[in-house]
């Protein structure tokens, strides 16, 4: 899947493929491997495609051998300039992860080859079939339209995101002027049932403008933690005023629970105590009906400009909201949506902007600092989707509460989960086209959305539910906010979650096969993919049951590209007689690179027979 339509400006001495989509952002790392007994400087004239082959040992170790042993981890940092490695042989296998763990690289393309000197004719054989495996998928996936449902409300929340970034140093200027209630203070009662309140509602979410609607809305559900308003222009045939309570209900007393006790609680700027729900006709017409077809719609929203308490802002609503669709069965607003629809859809988007509400209330009202990543706060709000599917999942244990008892999910889970699973699988499958450190929440894609849920469910399996928490008070830099919760350098960190994408349920042994570091615990993922597969591929998006793939380091000279932030999953077979094997990261021309893209290589030694 295609994660942005930026063009990157080139790294300095990086060439940039002219092929089209996504096979530009292939990158098979310049890792070279040569079978050697072991001396102190490694030489190879071995014919290769790209011609003689020759490297002298420039270690990224001190001392330079890989001292790992069978299911274990090792990183290999090659910061130093250094570009090479010596594995021990005698037929051992490893899985070799080479990353670039930073996000201060430029958005741009790194290239690198891909070579090696002596190796078997079976793995020179391996090689091309996996090269031809791997270009057919490509091809495929380039076929796909550029869009799925769903883009409209990632399009809605990137446009406001960085609009909410613009905005944030206005916002803190303004904290003076809250009242204590915002911060935790005593807190006032909120209007009477029934009451009537005007609101400023953004009506061009799509567009390139900020265009405004006032909106007059009742006041249909007082909650404890949750006021549910409803425009008084509601179309017929929605939810009945029983209905309504029940609807408002759930938000109050689920919805807004779940993400509280894993996030924290919400500033009060209003000082009402609750967060708003306003259910508009402004907000069905913020997707035009000849988008919803392709692009799906928006179902909801969160505004960060409603923290402003400035008197000179006209269209900040001084409250902690969230702005949802209503039912429109007859499609009077934009593509019709029934009662059920709307029951389907809304809580899960709740879920996601409550969360993206909470990050930018405690970094940015409370903590007088800048938006955290947005990156990881993307990822963050994915993971409060998923514990709307957690909810239902500890509910409704198996086989209850599902239609097929062979389902993974109870059936109460399905929106919460229909997208980070396909997601988390298309970034599996092509691992090396989506930054996950680079992106932020403007940009289009999924890919790099399903990398940035894995990556903050395995901190949150690593270090606790806590650390959730944490991320949402911590430093507004992810990779430093990630440094502090881990209590580790980032790249250490890096390397660990690179590795958990395969080293977590290794084929036919115990999970607990590899070092806790190396696996996730909530989730096992070659189990999520696999049921994908078997309920909807093969096809051109999920060809495979397990999509993250090892490709063999061999003779093969090609020179490709990859972004920072990126990994790419590679095999080393060692020959049974060569007692080492050297190993060699680096750039074209077996140049080292810049420290500065933080290179490593993740590795870990896998069991026989794997």
């Amino acid at each position: 899947m295609v994660s942005s339509t930026r063009t990157p400006a080139p790294l300095p001495g990086a060439a940039v493929r002219s092929a089209p989509g996504l096979a530009r952002r292939l990158g098979f790392l310049a890792l070279v491997a040569a079978a050697l007994p072991g001396c102190a400087k490694y030489d190879s004239t071995a014919p290769s495609p790209g011609g003689p082959l020759s490297f002298v040992s420039n270690p990224c170790l001190a001392p330079d051998t890989v001292q790992v042993g069978v299911a274990q981890a090792q990183r290999i940092d090659c910061s130093n300039n250094g570009t090479t490695a010596i594995f021990a042989g005698r037929g051992a296998s490893y899985l070799v992860v080479p990353e670039f763990a930073t996000d201060a690289a430029p958005f741009a393309f790194v290239e690198y080859a891909v070579d090696s000197g002596t190796v078997m004719a079976a793995v020179k054989a391996s090689w091309a079939a996996a090269r031809t495996r791997r270009s057919a998928e490509m091809a495929a996936i380039n076929a796909l339209p550029a869009v799925r449902l769903g883009e409209a409300q990632r399009l809605a929340d990137g446009k406001l995101r960085a609009r909410g970034r613009r905005l944030a140093a206005a916002i803190r200027a303004s904290r003076a002027q809250l009242p204590q209630a915002a911060l935790g203070g005593p807190r006032r009662s909120p209007p009477p049932q029934g009451s009537v309140r005007a609101f400023q509602v953004l009506s061009d979410l799509l567009g390139t403008s900020d265009t405004w609607a006032t909106v007059n809305a009742q006041l249909q559900y007082i909650g404890t933690n949750v006021l549910l308003y409803v425009d008084t222009l509601a179309p017929a045939g929605g939810f009945t005023l029983a209905q309504l309570q029940t609807y408002g209900q759930y938000f109050d007393q689920t919805l807004f629970p779940i993400d509280t006790a894993a996030f924290g609680p919400p500033t009060d700027v209003d000082g009402n105590g609750r967060v708003i729900v306003l259910m508009s006709n402004t907000v069905n017409a913020d997707t035009p009906t000849s988008v919803c077809q392709t692009q799906g719609y928006v179902a909801g929203f969160f505004n960060e400009e409603d923290f402003s308490t400035t008197a000179s802002d006209p269209h900040s609503n001084q409250g902690e909201i969230f702005y949802t669709i209503l039912p429109d069965p007859a499609g009077q607003y934009s593509c019709a949506h029934t009662a059920s629809d709307v029951e389907f859809s809304a809580p899960p988007t709740f879920l996601h902007e409550l969360q993206h509400l909470i990050n930018f209330s405690q970094h940015v009202v409370v903590g007088g600092g800048a938006p955290l990543s947005s990156w990881l706060d993307e990822g963050l709000s994915i993971v409060a989707e998923e514990l709307g599917s957690v909810y239902y999942e500890q509910k409704c244990p198996a086989p209850a509460c599902r239609t097929d008892a062979s389902q993974l999910f109870p059936d109460s889970s399905q929106a919460f989960i229909q997208d980070f699973l396909y997601d988390s699988y298309e970034y599996a499958l092509l691992p090396d086209t989506a930054s996950i450190l680079l992106e932020n929440d403007a940009d289009p894609g999924i890919s790099w959305r399903g990398g940035a849920w894995l990556l903050v469910r395995w901190l949150a399996d690593q270090k606790g539910a806590g650390v959730l928490r944490q991320l949402e008070t911590g430093p507004s830099d992810g990779v430093q906010a990630i440094a502090q919760v881990m209590g580790e350098p980032f790249p250490q960190a890096f390397a660990d979650f690179g590795l958990a994408l395969y080293t977590d349920s290794l084929p036919g042994l115990p999970r607990a096969t590899a070092p806790p570091a190396d696996r996730f615990v909530t989730r096992n993922l070659s189990q999520l993919w696999a049921r994908l597969y078997a309920t909807s591929g093969p096809a051109t998006d999920i060809p495979l049951p397990m999509p993250v793939q090892l490709f063999p380091i061999t003779t093969d000279t090609t020179t490709l590209i990859v972004y920072p932030g990126t990994v790419t999953y590679f095999r080393l077979d060692t020959p049974p007689n060569a007692s080492t094997v050297a190993v060699r990261f680096a750039g074209p021309g077996g140049y080292p690179f810049n420290f500065g893209l933080q290179p490593q290589l993740a590795v870990f030694r896998l069991p026989p027979g794997q």
